[in-house]
């Protein structure tokens, strides 16, 4: 059977400050409380998914859709590629240098003697600002604009007319190559522009990373033979490794575009997609309102990412690192991030609380592919966070089967007094299956239907996890028709099983699935004794 799993993550959406956040000048950092209550933020789709539910970040609804959690960075750095490698699997104690100075001496010698130019600028800025302010001398002397930032990056900004697009990535492998060891910083990026004063940067960024030092989900994934395909810089972010296929992008908008085609294919693996815009385009420039909008449009590209999901595939919806753009600072932030789970199996409005580490994402992805950790680092949340439906073995009956099996029990009805005859096949987490059917009596207190016939017997057999029933009744010598458990039965079902559940119900048009909670909203357990 093959299975998809789709991880979008929203490029420095975090969710509020870190215990640690004051180590790192972030005190009150909050990516999302600074855009939510802007106009220009509407995002029903992650809201309906539990967004607003997450501990901490308040005004959830009441029946959430989806599970959800909040993800803690364990990994020493607050960057893209610290927090891809760690959502991948691997945790960094040591941050990656940076350079608040500028690179030493060494270095820019080292790589104006290998490309052969000169270098202007070396030091911390804007990247906006430093073609406005050395883009002109740039153009006049064919001088390299190198810079860095907060985060561990060597950045190369160069005029496309001056340096054509393949030279400048040449320039950036070979600035790649030489950076290693103490000088190994995460990225080299190619920060090309256009046009004339002011110039404008190009969608022609390319991160050229710094290699994973261990296994990252990746390359657990493509090893075990499934497919791996990156949407956006996630490529660039583990160095070009444990990818089967990838598709570098302009913007949010296409990345998410490239990402509905992916879900109309018939692939067996992940998608690993990365919205870069949220961090560069918003965060970094403090645009409160740019970022607010681009939330309302990934929300709207969500829902329709949602209409295509298949039932066995997963969405994991989460972020890297924060970038608070009300803050003063236009750097990254030290946040917790969201993670928001969906899926037709997924148990909804199940609250996760807070997750130790980032790497419990790909734990989970490699659990449900039932690939080996290896080395990876977290923990799984799976058989927590699915029902026990999504576990059935490949063998185990389907809807229709199921269904089928419940006619054949209602064959066996004794129903001398209502004429009305029940069949039920109850199968278990582990696709066994349990048949029943209406037993009547004189006295009628005494009658047992033939779910709770189905559900007796297994229970009386051992029996304590159950993924779904089917349910199939009529009047005798009749087709059968719709039939709904009535509410001894579903109290019944409230007490093995939980709100996930799944009733296969039919009749002339076919058969459906209801949750449990469909049929015995605010149900009664045990829970509220």
């Amino acid at each position: 059977m093959k299975k998809r799993v789709f991880i979008i993550v929203l490029d420095s959406f975090g969710v509020g400050e870190l215990p640690d956040a004051a180590l790192w000048n972030d005190e009150g950092s909050n990516t999302l409380g600074a855009v939510r209550n802007h106009e220009n933020f509407y995002c029903p789709t992650m809201t309906e998914l539990g967004l607003f539910n997450i501990d901490g970040v308040g005004g959830g609804v009441d029946r959430p859709r989806g599970a959800y959690a909040k993800l803690k960075e364990v990994s020493q750095g607050k960057d893209s590629t610290i927090g891809h490698w760690e959502l991948g699997g691997i945790v960094s104690p040591e941050p990656l240098p940076t350079y608040p100075d500028g690179f030493p001496p060494e270095v820019i010698e080292e790589f104006e003697r290998l490309t052969g130019r000169g270098v202007l600028v070396n030091k911390p800025y804007s990247g906006t600002d430093v073609i406005r302010d050395y883009g002109r001398q740039h153009v006049e002397t064919g001088d390299l604009i190198v810079y860095t930032s907060a985060d561990s990056v060597f950045q190369i900004a160069a005029h496309e007319d001056v340096v054509p697009i393949d030279e400048l990535y040449r320039i950036c492998e070979i600035a790649r190559k030489m950076l290693v060891g103490k000088h190994g910083v995460a990225r080299v990026i190619a920060r090309p522009f256009t046009g004339e004063w002011p110039y404008t940067r190009t969608a022609n960024r390319h991160d050229f990373s710094l290699e994973p030092p261990a296994d990252t989900v990746n390359d657990r994934l493509k090893a075990a033979g499934y497919d791996v395909i990156s949407v956006g810089k996630i490529y660039d972010l583990f160095g070009g490794r444990g990818f089967t296929e990838f598709t570098r992008t302009q913007n949010n908008v296409n990345g998410m575009e490239v990402t509905l085609d992916m879900a109309e294919r018939d692939f067996n693996g992940l998608c690993f997609t990365n919205l870069v815009d949220f961090d560069m385009v918003y965060g970094h420039r403090n645009d409160v309102a740019g970022y607010a909008k681009a939330l309302t449009v990934f929300d709207r590209q969500l829902r329709e990412l949602i209409g295509k999901m298949r039932p066995d595939d997963l969405l994991i919806i989460t972020a890297d690192h924060g970038c608070d753009p009300s803050t003063p600072s236009t750097d990254h932030s030290r946040e917790y991030v969201p993670m928001l789970l969906y899926g037709k199996h997924v148990r909804q409005g199940l609250n996760l609380h807070t997750r130790a580490c980032f790497a419990d994402v790909c734990a989970t992805v490699l659990d449900y592919f039932g690939v080996e950790p290896g080395k990876t680092a977290g923990k799984s949340f799976l058989r927590e966070a699915l029902s026990d439906a999504a576990f059935l073995p490949d063998d185990a009956p389907d809807d229709e089967g199921l269904y089928r099996m419940a006619l054949e029990a209602r064959r066996k009805s004794y129903a001398p007094y209502s004429h009305y005859q029940v069949g039920a096949a109850l199968m278990t987490a582990d696709g066994r299956v349990y048949t029943g059917c209406n037993i009547e009596n004189a006295t009628y207190t005494p009658t047992i239907c033939a779910e709770r016939t189905a559900f007796f017997k297994a229970v009386s057999e051992g029996e304590r996890h159950f993924a779904k029933i089917a349910i199939a009744g009529g009047r005798e010598g009749e087709i059968a028709d719709f039939c709904a458990p009535y509410g001894v039965c579903r109290q019944v079902m409230a007490e093995f099983c939980d709100k996930d559940f799944i009733l296969v119900l039919g009749g002339p048009a076919g058969v459906g699935e209801y949750r449990l909670e469909e049929v015995l909203p605010e149900m009664f357990t045990k829970n509220e004794l």
